[in-house]
């Protein structure tokens, strides 16, 4: 009887695993038919959803939604737009790696066999082509009553590109086009049936205009129509340099530090925003209300402000220029009515990347920010820091006045100022200049803080004599550098702690009474 009843209890948990695992293998098969039905997001598949977001992010702007059939509903023109922009994405990597990785997913048939026509013939002859797309204006045409097609015409699309063969840049195009655009709905997503490239309309765009505080005339900067000489002084606290606006972040530092500068009769700061630490494309809001408050001190103390953007960055490549322009628009817009800015200084020393970056990509790059920045702020000058005195002439016809850098012998100063001028036609600022006080361990030929007040003298006649724009640097010592800054070498970091009027102690070193003429 015992060994009945074990039978039938193995024959019983025999049934119940065997019921089991088929209620198990049933429901996997189930989910993976559901997935499979539902299909999966090619955007999470091919990495676009992070790669949008981290290299292309273009201004696209819906003029018009109108249709005469169906309304266009607020979650379709997101997802419409989104895939449009996916579709970006998918073409220029195609272009550049003249691969078709993703472009059955964003392209029907007809129109994807035309993109590997190009894909084939350029990889033929080694074409490699980087491309992207500044701003989109998008207009509703039509949009069919079953949600299958839509319709619309993207004007004024502002394209760059990079062409190169063999590894070798051929030439740079940067146009403003208009496309007709059909897409289809198919398993879910929006492709590209039709693109076709548009004739070219004009347009008149109505820019709102305040008055400006800051203009140019000629060879001189106005305040408020009447000359005004830059003279000026970097800035950085003197314990966070090349942070100020991290967690040292001090309220009352910087007012003191401005408190100093406005007794010596200097009336301009020139201030850096570093690209990374300040958010990159995403901006966090305590970046703006700290970079607010170094604005509303300044105003407090009198002093006007040149505001150096995108410092320590180093992409210019096309693909990451949509990102730039979010960063710069977010700062620029924001403060584009701070009556107390100078001027939006896009970059500093951007020459010293040609050799390491190309200058066939940091020009392109400097020109269409120039562009973009006064799109976004008509209200204020623009300029760039170059680092030494001939780059002056470099995009001289694109900003509104021409900074530049000068480390070298006084002797040779005023020549050299003479061909600028002569070339540039326009105000210039000196708008970096200084000796380091450093001799000592690591520099026992270097200078002395005797050597540099002597310096500041005798460049300051010249500035009183020629009546020049100065923006000396810098304010303070530092007790430490960043090794992003001057590297590691002990000699070389120590040189550049100590170009300041004021010591690491908070003491005025002899250079100080030649801060201003």
């Amino acid at each position: 009887m015992k060994v009945i009843n074990n039978k039938n209890n193995y024959r019983a948990i025999l049934i119940v695993s065997f019921i089991a695992i088929n209620i198990l293998v049933l429901f996997g098969m189930s989910e993976i038919l559901g997935y499979l039905n539902s299909g999966a997001d090619r955007s999470s598949m091919l990495h676009l959803e992070k790669e949008s977001s981290n290299t292309y992010l273009p201004k696209v702007t819906w003029e018009t939604l109108k249709n005469k059939g169906r309304p266009m509903e607020n979650q379709t023109i997101q997802k419409i737009e989104k895939h449009y922009l996916f579709s970006y994405v998918i073409k220029n990597n195609a272009l550049k790696n003249n691969v078709s990785d993703g472009i059955d997913d964003y392209f029907t048939e007809s129109s994807r066999n035309q993109l590997e026509q190009i894909i084939a013939y350029n990889r033929a002859k080694k074409i490699s082509i980087q491309s992207t797309t500044i701003e989109h204006h998008v207009s509703l045409d039509f949009y069919s009553e079953d949600g299958q097609q839509v319709v619309f015409t993207d004007k004024n699309v502002v394209e760059f590109q990079n062409i190169y063969q063999d590894n070798k840049l051929i030439t740079s195009v940067r146009d403003t086009a208009n496309y007709k655009v059909l897409m289809l709905l198919e398993d879910g997503f929006w492709r590209i049936r039709h693109y076709v490239r548009m004739q070219k309309e004009s347009s008149l765009v109505a820019i709102k205009l305040n008055k400006k505080t800051y203009t140019v005339k000629g060879n001189e900067i106005l305040k408020n129509g009447v000359p005004y000489i830059i003279k000026g002084i970097n800035y950085y606290p003197k314990n966070s340099a090349w942070d100020m606006f991290g967690n040292k972040f001090n309220r009352d530092t910087i007012s003191a530090d401005f408190e100093i500068i406005r007794k010596v009769k200097l009336n301009t700061i020139r201030i850096f925003v570093p690209y990374e630490e300040f958010g990159k494309a995403e901006i966090p809001q305590d970046k703006l209300d700290k970079l607010k408050i170094v604005l509303d001190l300044a105003e407090e103390k009198k002093l006007a402000v040149i505001v150096t953007l995108f410092d320590f960055y180093g992409d210019y490549s096309p693909e990451s220029w949509t990102l730039t322009h979010r960063h710069a628009e977010k700062i620029v817009t924001t403060f584009k009515d701070c009556k107390n800015i100078i001027a939006w200084d896009i970059k500093n020393e951007p020459d010293l990347d040609f050799e390491s970056r190309g200058e066939q990509n940091v020009k392109p790059w400097l020109e269409q920010m120039i562009a973009a920045v006064k799109k976004f702020d008509p209200n204020h000058l623009v300029t760039i820091g170059y680092s030494n005195i001939a780059s002056g002439e470099i995009l001289k016809d694109k900003v509104d006045f021409v900074s530049y850098h000068y480390y070298q012998d006084i002797s040779l100063f005023e020549d050299k100022l003479t061909v600028l001028e002569k070339a540039a036609k326009k105000p210039l600022v000196m708008q970096e200049f200084g000796l380091s006080s450093n001799r000592g361990l690591w520099s026992w030929f270097g200078n002395s803080k005797e050597d540099q007040a002597d310096y500041h003298k005798k460049m300051q006649s010249i500035f009183k004599k020629k009546q020049l724009a100065f923006v000396s640097w810098t304010l303070y010592d530092f007790p430490t550098v960043p090794d992003k800054v001057a590297g590691k070498w002990p000699w070389i970091k120590n040189k550049q702690k100590q170009f300041g009027f004021i010591d690491s102690e908070g003491k005025k070193k002899p250079s100080f009474l030649y801060i201003n003429y």
